[in-house]
């Protein structure tokens, strides 16, 4: 049905008993209806379909103002899902910003003052590896591993240098990875006492990082069995060596092993036989190791005179 443009409450009844409605009024003079009655059934005509189109009028102005009415509220439920968006996603910054950068968050403790001791503070590098729950040198918690990362802090960790890689190729590495590499010492190249001093201080900054409790307390026994094993009194240097090789190696293995598919094992317990597996092999390499240096310095002494 074609929309109404004008308002039939303002039509005014035509002036039937004028000259121009002459012939209209003819039409239905008869023997029984006078040019007065036929005024009347004109006007009475024009007035019912006035009425009918006033009525088709009102019921137009019903659907444009529901349809409006639903045009507004749909357009203030997509205002509010806009804004809501808007809100949820500065919500979700808040959150990863907080979760990114917890320290920056915490809460002060009012009851506190200033420590009688100062804080383990290892570098930036070493915290994102220990969020992320990755295989982490102990060098870092020795107090070389600690002085470097105190001597280090005006360089910003975050910031990309050009490194030189293994294989002689280049590639972009953050700052902090890019020092690290050059200075680290490889658990099973530190000394027994550096061994002792990282383990306590390492146990502290997992329990910082969020790590579940039941790998804080694995990697406390874990070092706890091997720093009071047999091995640890004897006077043959080479059998602390060999710890030193059992805890790197083991706990390298591990973090490789709790990414696959099999998952995560318990570490704590020392396995004997692996452990006298790897001091023989530790007692070949010095012996090698001797060997070779002998055979170096014989070749490169000089000869007797007769």
């Amino acid at each position: 049905m074609p929309r109404i443009i004008n308002d039939p409450n303002l039509n005014v009844c035509l002036d039937y008993a004028s000259p121009p409605y002459a012939n209209a009024r003819a039409q239905l003079i008869n023997d029984n209806v006078t040019e007065e009655q036929s005024i009347f059934l004109l006007r009475t005509i024009w007035c019912a379909a006035n009425d009918a189109d006033i009525g088709l009028w009102e019921a137009q102005i019903e659907v444009e103002r529901e349809q409006c009415e639903n045009l507004r509220r749909i357009q203030e439920e997509e205002q509010d899902r806009l804004e809501q968006e808007h809100i949820d996603e500065e919500e979700s910054a808040r959150k990863e910003e907080k979760k990114k950068h917890k320290h920056k968050f915490a809460p002060i403790q009012e009851d506190t003052g200033v420590p009688d001791e100062l804080s383990i503070i290892p570098s930036s590098y070493v915290i994102c590896k220990l969020d992320k729950g990755e295989y982490l040198e102990l060098w870092y918690f020795t107090n070389d591993g600690l002085d470097e990362a105190h001597s280090k802090k005006t360089i910003d960790d975050d910031a990309m240098v050009l490194s030189t890689l293994p294989d002689g190729s280049t590639a972009w590495v953050s700052a902090a990875a890019a020092h690290n590499a050059s200075s680290i010492i490889d658990d099973e190249d530190l000394s027994f006492e550096e061994f002792c001093i990282a383990c306590p201080r390492f146990i502290a900054a997992i329990e910082e990082a969020d790590w579940p409790q039941d790998r804080v307390r694995m990697m406390a026994i874990f070092w706890k069995n091997l720093q009071i094993h047999p091995y640890r009194s004897m006077r043959d240097p080479l059998a602390q060596k060999t710890l030193l090789v059992y805890q790197a190696e083991q706990r390298k293995r591990w973090h490789v092993v709790a990414k696959s598919a099999a998952g995560p094992y318990n570490l704590s317990a020392i396995n004997q036989k692996v452990l006298d597996s790897t001091k023989e092999r530790v007692y070949w390499l010095e012996c090698t190791k001797k060997d070779n240096q002998r055979d170096y310095k014989f070749s490169f002494a000089p000869f007797s005179k007769k």
